[in-house]
Formats: structure tokens, sequence, C-alpha cells
């Protein structure tokens, strides 16, 4: 069983090393540390954008949403390896997307690594649609939108 809440400042050392785990394999593939690894949680938690799911007592995954330009930004969803093949990034995007319809957002949007082809076919297979491709801050980027309707 697992719930997501809003992350506390006591959350921190948690979610920087999910982001450290789940993100240091791309860096030999990509030729620096993925812009995840850049972030600062402190200021995004005090901010109210990070969200962490819970399992066995323990952060499992962690989750950043944030508005942008009418739209939610899913900026970041990730999952310790150790927790890989429980369901919990579905469970967190699916969090996202009723967070953002909760809101009144009509789309989601989100972008991802060129190189991280795996996370590309796994947000495809969950309805985002690329719309397109772009160099920015020194990474390859593939920008994806979803619809959201009404009701899941």
């Amino acid at each position: 069983m697992h719930h997501i809440r809003l992350a506390q400042l006591d959350d921190l050392a948690a979610v920087e090393a999910i982001v450290q785990a789940a993100y240091s394999p791309y860096i030999p593939l990509i030729g620096q540390r993925p812009g995840p690894m850049l972030d600062d949680y402190a200021a995004l938690i005090a901010q109210s954008c990070v969200h962490v799911l819970v399992a066995d007592k323990g952060v499992a995954g962690i989750l950043v949403l944030m508005p942008d330009d009418g739209a939610m930004l899913l900026d970041n969803v990730a999952v310790h390896p150790d927790r890989h093949g429980c369901g919990y990034g579905r469970a967190l995007i699916a969090f996202a997307e009723r967070h953002a319809r909760e809101r009144g957002f009509k789309a989601i949007r989100l972008y991802t690594n060129e190189a991280m082809s795996e996370n590309i076919r796994l947000y495809e297979r969950l309805g985002f649609v690329e719309t397109h491709r772009a160099e920015e801050k020194g990474f390859r980027r593939v920008y994806m939108t979803k619809l959201l309707t009404s009701t899941p």
C-alpha cells in the first residue's frame, strides 16, 4: 500500500537520494548530469511543488508539478530504482493528472531527454503525444502533452 502527499522539508534527503539514484545511470548516456539532478529541491519543497509517494514507511518516489502557461508541467517524476516494477511511476503520473484536472487544467505537459527512449515510450503508452523537440540548457529534449478530459 502507498500514499502520495506533499513533501515536507524533512523529506529533502530522501527526495535528493531518489533523484540521484534514478538519474545517475543516465550520466554516461547523455554526457552530463540530467536536468533533475541540478534542481534545488529545498526551494521546490518550500514552493509546494514536490509530492512524495510513501510506501512501506519510506519515500519510494517523487513528483514535481508546477503550473506553466495554462497547463500543468510534470517537471519530474522519479522512482527509486530499488522500487521499479511496483507501479509507483504510473501511480505518480495518474496522481499528477488528477491534481491538474482538479485545478482546472486542460492539459499536462512534460519533457524528457531525447536519450531516455524508454521514458518516451512509457509516456506514449500513457497517452502523451510528442509536440516537438528542442535543445534547451544544453539538453536535447522531447516535449510531450496529454489533453485531460473532465473525468479520468
